[in-house]
């Protein structure tokens, strides 16, 4: 057997990070319930993490010492007087508070101290967390609007004045809405979050946000300004999906506190009530689905600045609280993240001009421009343009159904003052586009500045990068990275433009892509509160999650809402946090008990099936069937995580007997096929487990052979896309898998490349008539696969989190070059090699307090199986025969 040399490299030394204190080892980024430093928690026992900087081989972390306590420099010396966890010997990385009781509207410092692994202790930099209301009966503010209907189009403005005499030490200000708001004091717009509060069921629970506003007060005269918006709350433009009969639906209404914290230690609160004043203003209609119109001429300077003139403004009205239950907002925010200047701009005639952005993107533009008085300015924004070069909307508003004139889809709507240059952006929607159409009613001067478009997502810090020698692999992945993050509103949607919704289908199919890519766990555990909120009580889930109602229909079953189980679980694999697990653990078995109680023979119906295949068409009981056995498989491995031996035996004997309903209904075991031996039957059956162990060989082969007839064509829709490429690369077939995940004719994920897209779409086929949205994430799983299938990265679901890192990776003949990197919980792992002919130099980092089994493909001399510990390794191989 050929040996070969491994060669370690990160030999100990002193980081100069550490040059002050001499320490090797530290805990460092602590978060609190996955955020940094969060304000305004509503958790009574946050979890508190951290991470270790040490760079020696085999480093890791032999006990840790968590202390909490209301005075910082008190913890920075080792003392809390809240929570001592005392020195426990224990390598984990997250632990739950289990202190003294938490105390609304207290900031708390904790830091933890750590030994490492020759028993050094170092301590790590005192971090904190801030608790927000902790209980509905804290709000002081009534709940208030103004005096027009559901129906009335103009945006309300409110405002209070209000005086502080004494030193301020602090501030923070609590704001609850149904509906989308903008907070300012004394001028000042508070925070850069877009679309607050994030889309809930709103008559199930709304959420608050907590900001820190003691720089933004002054001693003497204040004001505050708040601006409401519509959202989903009050959904006036018409569409299929049925928002505007939502339960919920309303006239935007808001409560606030306003708490401040003097330097004597006395507190005043400033709250909503009916001494607040409220008037119209320039933002005369906005919607969340279509657009928003503002008229300039309305604008009235210093509304939310002190001694504004607010004589004319009319009274505030009470309002009913919209739900029992008002809950900390605690997610990653909604954002401008990116400035994006137009690349190109073209004049169509003396009143309309292009603006081409180069991308497609979810989010907003900018106009700034000057002209006459009442002149209407039209900004149209869309993905596609007809031959002629103006705008095509026929792919994105098939299912609007209101006024296209009134309220046209995807068209801002501005009214020139004549005073200055006026600038505008929408603030209470967003949209998908690439290019956008400016219209004025009469000749405007434009030039490339005039307009800039800005991508709005979910602000989830990137946690993956795919670097390889071939630019379709980075093109692809950067556009499955472009097209998750558009579809990223505090819940992950199915497109930015035609319908906004939020596709429990398209969110689990993608859900792998997403957390190799993007630390997105917060807005992950709000979606699936949104899920428990809208779970009915025999367990059935709807297919759009929040809903006002739509999608309680015949299909909204398996393949598509098993969202309630594979995302917690898929959760708990990468962040080793069970923590949502265990919320959903009640709902995911009603679901399961439900789907069991109407399908006494295992079997099952329930779905929508493989959506959009290209051309062959896929056994919806099969593969329904299949969903039903993983959301039982889930239910039972979570039973066993939480000490539930009753549940265990039971779910884990359910889901033993669907495997043996599917494989005697489906399965010819002398032809190794299931039903009719689609690319999605077979491949489904393969990669959710449900093929006997002494026929996966067979199956999987009889898999190659359907992709090669194709010419190594996928022949699939959603539920084979997520399916298809693990299904080979992880059966001996890797070499097909590669083929048609580089494949770039007709159907592939790479035609769409070559054809222009920097987004994934949503068909096959770019003449297709319908399902033709040119952002959509539900062919998504390419983008994680790059990570598994070439990198092989994958978490060990008996050490989750990757705690303890399974390497698989699979060299390319013909790809030089690929680097996968991915920061766990536990650092960064990098899984990189470079081929030069029949030698292979493959370099490797495991995080410290981490270990790797590194499994090594058949077709590579040498030993197969390698143990690592933490640190950087570099290993020569060679390809065999």
């Amino acid at each position: 057997m050929r040996t070969y040399l491994i060669a370690f490299i990160g030999f100990l030394f002193v980081n100069f990070a550490y040059s002050q204190t001499g320490e090797l080892c530290k805990a460092e980024n602590l978060c609190c319930n996955h955020l940094s430093a969060p304000i305004g928690i509503d958790d009574p026992n946050p979890r508190l993490s951290w991470m270790l900087n040490d760079t020696r081989n085999g480093a890791k972390q032999t006990s840790y010492q968590i202390i909490v306590g209301t005075d910082s420099a008190a913890v920075a010396g080792g003392k809390g007087n809240v929570w001592d966890s005392g020195n426990l010997q224990s390598d984990a990385i997250m632990a739950t508070y289990a202190g003294q009781a938490l105390k609304p509207f207290t900031r708390y410092f904790w830091k933890v101290n750590i030994r490492d692994k020759d028993q050094v202790q170092s301590s790590s930099p005192v971090s904190s967390f801030e608790t927000g209301m902790m209980d509905i009966k804290n709000w002081q503010g009534a709940w208030i609007s103004d005096r027009h209907d559901l129906n009335y189009k103009p945006a309300p403005y409110f405002r209070k004045e209000f005086k502080t005499d004494k030193n301020i030490k602090s501030a923070r200000a609590y704001i609850a809405v149904g509906g989308l708001y903008e907070l300012y004091i004394n001028g000042e717009k508070i925070g850069n979050h877009r679309l607050d509060p994030m889309f809930t069921r709103f008559d199930r629970r709304n959420l608050y946000v907590t900001y820190d506003v003691t720089a933004q007060l002054q001693n003497g005269n204040n004001a505050i300004g708040v601006l409401l918006g519509n959202g989903w709350y009050n959904h006036q433009s018409i569409g299929v999906w049925n928002f505007h009969n939502a339960p919920w639906r309303n006239r935007p209404a808001f409560c606030l506190d306003l708490k401040v914290t003097y330097s004597d230690g006395s507190v005043e609160t400033i709250s909503t009530g009916l001494d607040w004043r409220v008037s119209s203003g320039p933002v005369i209609f906005n919607s969340i689905y279509t657009a928003e119109h503002y008229d300039a001429r309305l604008e009235d300077d210093g509304w939310n600045k002190p001694s504004f003139d607010d004589s004319k403004w009319g009274r505030v009205i009470y309002r009913s609280v919209p739900s029992d239950v008002i809950s900390a907002q605690q997610l990653h925010p909604i954002r401008n993240v990116e400035t994006i200047p137009a690349k190109t701009v073209k004049k169509m005639d003396d009143s309309t001009y292009l603006f081409d952005f180069g991308r497609n993107i979810a989010g907003v533009t900018k106009i700034k421009v000057s002209g006459d008085e009442g002149t209407i300015v039209k900004i149209k924004h869309g993905e596609r343009l007809y031959d002629n070069g103006y705008i095509d909307m026929t792919n994105i508003d098939v299912y609007y159904r209101g006024d296209r004139e009134a309220d046209p889809f995807q068209t801002d709507i501005l009214i020139l003052s004549g005073k200055k240059e006026d600038e505008f952006m929408a603030r209470f929607n967003y949209k998908g586009f690439r290019y956008a159409e400016v219209i004025s009613s009469k000749p405007l001067n434009l030039d490339i500045n005039s307009l800039t478009a800005y991508f709005m997502h979910s602000d989830v810090p990137a946690v993956g990068e795919i670097k390889t020698s071939d630019p379709l692999i980075d093109r692809l992945w950067q556009a499955t990275n472009n097209a998750y993050l558009s579809n990223l509103m505090g819940y992950p949607t199915d497109c930015p433009q035609r319908e906004k919704n939020g596709w429990t289908g398209d969110g689990h199919f993608a859900i792998e892509t997403a957390l190799y890519n993007f630390d997105g766990i917060t807005v992950y555990e709000k979606w699936l509160a949104d899920h428990r909120d809208e779970q009915q009580p025999n367990g059935v889930l709807p297919d759009i999650i929040p809903t006002g109602g739509w999608g309680y229909g015949t299909d909204n079953g398996l393949d598509w809402t098993s969202t309630i189980a594979v995302i917690p679980w898929e959760i708990y694999m990468f962040y080793g946090d069970s923590r949502l697990l265990a919320d959903c653990y009640e709902s995911i078995k009603r679901y399961v008990d439900y789907v069991d109680r109407t399908n006494p023979g295992h079997l099952t119906t329930w779905g929508r099936g493989d959506w959009v295949p290209v051309k062959s068409r896929s056994n919806k009981e099969l593969t329904s069937s299949v969903y039903f056995y993983v959301d039982t498989k889930i239910l039972a491995q979570a039973a066993g995580l939480f000490n539930k031996p009753d549940d265990y035996n039971y779910y884990s004997e359910l889901a033993e007997k669907i495997k043996e309903a599917i494989n005697a209904k489906f399965l010819d075991r002398s032809a190794g096929i299931y039903a009719g031996g689609t690319q999605t039957e077979l491949s489904v059956a393969l990669h959710w487990g449900v093929v006997p162990d002494d026929l996966v060989q067979k199956v999987a082969d009889n898999l190659a052979g359907k992709v090669k007839e194709a010419g190594f064509h996928l022949d699939v829709g959603v539920l084979g896309a997520k399916a298809l490429l693990n299904a080979l690369s992880r059966n001996g077939h890797i070499e097909t898998a590669y083929k048609v995940a580089v494949q770039d004719k007709y159907p592939s994920w790479g035609w769409w490349i070559v054809n222009g897209a920097t987004t994934l779409l949503e068909n096959w086929d770019l003449q297709a008539k319908r399902d033709i949205s040119d952002n959509h994430m539900m062919f998504g799983e390419i983008g994680g696969w790059f990570f598994k299938g070439l990198g092989g990265l994958y978490p060990d679901p008996k050490q989750p989190g990757f705690k303890h890192i399974i390497l698989q990776p699979n060299f390319i003949k013909g790809l030089n070059r690929f680097e996968a990197k991915r920061k766990s919980p536990y650092g960064m792992i990098v899984s990189k090699w470079e081929i030069k002919g029949k030698n292979i130099v493959y370099n490797i980092e495991i995080p410290a307090n981490s270990t790797a089994t590194l499994y090594l493909p058949d077709y590579i001399k040498g030993e197969k199986t390698m143990r690592l510990t933490s640190g950087k390794h570099s290993l020569k191989l060679q390809f065999g025969k």
